[in-house]
């Protein structure tokens, strides 16, 4: 509404009654709402008188109340020198200096209005609002005790007393204070909205749902109780009604930058990334200097594909932050989705300079590095980030400290740090009730990769082959909205394919119980996009790790982790919190119907030399250490004309290792290096290559299984944690175990040896040929049946009332 002041005054007509009546009509007009009307009545008795007082100050309470604050000041303060021993101006003069953050101007007329009235409760309460602006808490709660003393029901004093309370962090005191301002008061919506903001941050958000819900009762359009309580729905993934009081929120204020900022995260959270982004452009807009808004706002972008607008936003972001390099961090990660390491790796040292104790920074920084192969200072920072790990330092992340250190104790520390910190056990759901027993045992799989994946090439001929009649299988899926081959052929192979991408953790977990399954297995562990989650508030009776994650999950609500002898000896169980599932031959499954496609390569089409000896390794480049490329360095020197076959990550990596074989005085054009094919393009090209070389501590897991099907012998070397015997694991399985070393100078020697023993190497290609069919590490239908019967032991333990134990199959 639109107020007009009218200050041209002419002499008075109207008698003092008549005055009087008006004054008195326009009051209550003023305390009904009826705001034009009142001021319409002001004007009429200033036009008559003035210099009335009353007119004069409760005009300026009007323009206070519209938001005219100069006004509202020029008003009063004529209603003050009209009407100077009148404390009401004065403390009401006070509260618009106060709003206009002129504090020294209000505590002055604070301190006036009680001078002329010693027993007016509101001054004292004002007063403490002033010096609660001021910094002077102490002296505003004495300012409130004076003000309860005089007005014991005064509900505003117990209010801003919990106020100045909670500014000095007694919380406590507070609480009980916004509850006694509530109890005198059962209609005042600040006292009880606050409360609830308090029980909020204690972690009590059912007291606090209480709270919100009754102000919206007593206001049912008031944007901030609305917003509150979203805010804890969200929390407890409880998405869509956390959406509908976000949007109430918004409707009843829309410039509240937090109620788009938390509408635009629940959307996120559901996938629906053009309505975040929508979301955070209006938060944005609202408050242009929050970087941390401008950042998911960027991670929306980024998410709906708008990849240059993403870029630009984290530029615009980083610019705001001087001392919080989060835009900085979220920038790196956009160019390492898009295998621009160099990028990434300048962005997280950038970062780290500033702030080096930012959770998984140091981690992500050495990561950054090895994606890209830039070695440099790596030494210190390899140190760094295993110093920080035995300190118990959340500085690098589960999954990086794996392919960093081949220390299984370390990796069982980490792990567990992890899952205290970030995955707790969740009691949210209640005790799990136990299903009836069925017919049919149901097995429920958890995965983001379950479409054009690694993982679902190694486990889709599992899948189809699964006994129906015994068991149900249900996949949730949580992965991209994928319409490829792979996850027709994957969700035609289960009973029930549901995709739960726009579920949280919980929900997810809800459901499973409500379906009932028996079994759930995570084929995540810590990789990326992971929901651990789900299993974190126990969505099955027997939760089991499997192929994902090499490694201890450090959660004692997993009940089971798929392994073998090879990559997890019984003397390593000490090391993982799950209860060891022994398979017979090797822990990973593959599909006997991967296509190696019938093109016929030839060398030169693909950069290598005609005649030379071909090693390779088609490892991601970050597996690659730089002990392991010096091995390979000493290899090449032995072997004369011999080249290096890589796999190209990023376009970094090619002048990079290249610049590093040169160091160690190689020739830089005995790297070659293989960009992104399809899969079975990628399969045949295996076959210019003569060995495969493998990595440590991080060995080739899918890589080895794809050259030993194309029909490559892999020469790997043993290590201690799981993540650094799953080659070793593979040949075995395949019958080649004369081709797992145990030392750097075995596995060079032996690499030298094969590469200068043309007749033992054939030999080993024909012995791999002959086997490679019949070996039970391509037996996709075999393997099914063992999966399954370890399923039946753990079922069967648990029926019988038995904790979970190794099991062999």
């Amino acid at each position: 509404m639109s107020i007009h002041y009218n200050l041209g005054f002419r002499p008075a007509q109207a008698s003092q009654a008549q005055l009087a009546a008006w004054l008195e009509e326009a009051m209550q007009a003023h305390q009904q709402g009826q705001l034009a009307r009142a001021n319409q009545l002001y004007n009429t008795i200033l036009k008559n008188d003035p210099r009335n007082v009353g007119a004069l100050h409760m005009q300026g309470v009007l323009a206070y109340q519209a938001g005219h604050l100069q006004m509202a000041v020029d008003l009063i303060g004529q209603a003050i020198k009209h009407g100077p021993d009148d404390p009401a101006p004065q403390v009401n003069r006070a509260l618009a200096l106060g709003a206009m953050q002129r504090h020294g101007e209000a505590l002055a007329h604070c301190e006036r209005a009680i001078a002329l009235r010693p027993d007016f409760a509101a001054a004292y309460v004002n007063r403490g609002i002033t010096l609660k602006e001021l910094g002077r808490a102490h002296e505003a709660i004495a300012s409130y005790d004076q003000a309860i003393a005089l007005e014991p029901q005064l509900a505003a004093a117990f209010n801003n007393k919990g106020n100045a309370l909670r500014q000095l962090g007694r919380a406590d005191e507070a609480l009980e204070c916004y509850r006694q301002a509530f109890a005198v008061d059962p209609q005042d919506v600040d006292a009880c909205q606050n409360m609830g903001v308090l029980l909020a941050n204690a972690e009590r958000p059912d007291d606090a749902l209480r709270c919100f819900d009754q102000v919206i009762q007593l206001r049912p359009q008031h944007a901030e109780a609305h917003n509150a309580k979203g805010a804890i729905l969200a929390e407890r993934e409880q998405w869509e009604q956390a959406i509908s009081h976000f949007r109430a929120a918004i409707q009843s204020d829309g410039k509240l930058p937090n109620a788009h900022k938390n509408l635009g995260s629940a959307y996120r959270a559901l996938f629906q990334y053009d309505d975040a982004v929508r979301a955070f452009q209006q938060a944005a807009q609202l408050s242009p200097a929050d970087a941390d808004t401008l950042s998911l706002l960027a991670l929306s972008l980024l998410d709906a594909n708008k990849h240059q607008e993403a870029l630009a936003v984290y530029g615009q972001a980083a610019r705001l932050e001087l001392d919080v390099p989060d835009s900085l961090l979220n920038r790196a990660g956009l160019h390492a989705r898009f295998n621009k390491h160099h990028a990434a790796t300048a962005d997280y040292e950038a970062a780290y300079r500033i702030k080096p104790e930012i959770r998984y920074l140091l981690g992500a920084l050495v990561h950054g590095k090895m994606k890209s192969c830039a070695w440099e200072g790596l030494g210190d920072l390899l140190k760094a980030c295993e110093r920080s790990l035995r300190e118990g330092e959340m500085r690098v992340s589960p999954f990086i400290a794996l392919s960093l250190f081949d220390d299984p104790a370390l990796q069982l520390q980490v792990a567990k740090k992890e899952v205290e910190a970030e995955y707790p056990a969740s009691p949210a759901l209640g005790a799990l009730k136990p299903r009836a027993p069925g017919d049919k045992i149901r097995v429920g799989y958890y995965s983001a990769d379950l479409h054009s994946h690694a993982t679902a090439h190694l486990m889709a001929e599992l899948f189809e082959c699964h006994d129906r009649h015994r068991f149900e299988w249900i996949a949730f899926s949580f992965g991209p909205p994928a319409a490829d081959a792979m996850r027709d052929r994957v969700a035609a192979s289960f009973d029930r394919f549901i995709d739960v991408r726009e579920l949280g953790g919980a929900e997810i977990a809800r459901m499973s119980r409500d379906l009932g399954i028996d079994i759930g297995v995570d084929l995540k562990g810590f990789t990326l996009d992971n929901r651990f989650r789900i299993f974190s508030h126990r969505c099955a009776p027997i939760q089991v790790s499997y192929l994902g994650y090499p490694g201890t999950t450090g959660a004692d609500y997993m009940d089971y982790v798929i392994a073998d002898k090879i990559v997890v000896p019984p003397e390593a169980q000490v090391h993982f919190t799950e209860k060891l599932v022994y398979m017979p031959h090797s822990y990973q499954v593959n599909d006997s119907q991967r296509v190696i496609s019938e093109r016929v390569f030839t060398r030169s089409e693909l950069g290598l030399p005609e005649s030379a000896f071909v090693f390779c390794c088609f490892n991601n480049n970050y597996k690659i250490m730089p002990a392991v490329f010096d091995s390979w360095m000493r290899i090449l020197q032995a072997v004369p004309g011999s080249v290096l076959w890589l796999f190209e990550d990023n376009a970094g990596v090619p002048e990079n290792l290249r610049r590093e074989a040169q160091a160690r005085g190689i020739a830089r054009d005995r790297l070659v290096f293989a960009p992104r094919m399809s899969s079975d393009l990628h399969l045949a090209r295996h076959r210019l290559a003569d060995l495969f070389l493998d990595t440590l501590p991080y060995n080739a897991h899918t890589t080895a299984s794809d050259a030993l099907w194309a029909g490559l012998p892999v020469l790997t070397r043993l290590g201690e944690s799981f993540a650094a015997r799953v080659a070793a694991s593979l040949l075995q399985a395949v019958g080649l175990p004369e081709l797992v070393t145990r030392s750097c100078a075995e596995y060079e020697a032996l690499a030298i040896q094969l590469a200068t023993n043309p007749a033992q190497l054939s030999s080993l290609r024909d012995k791999l040929k002959a086997q490679k069919e019949q070996s039970p590490l391509f037996n996709g239908r075999q393997f099914a049946r063992d999966l399954e019967a370890a399923y039946v032991a753990m079922h069967g333990r648990y029926l019988q009332g038995l904790p979970p134990d190794v099991i062999e199959i």
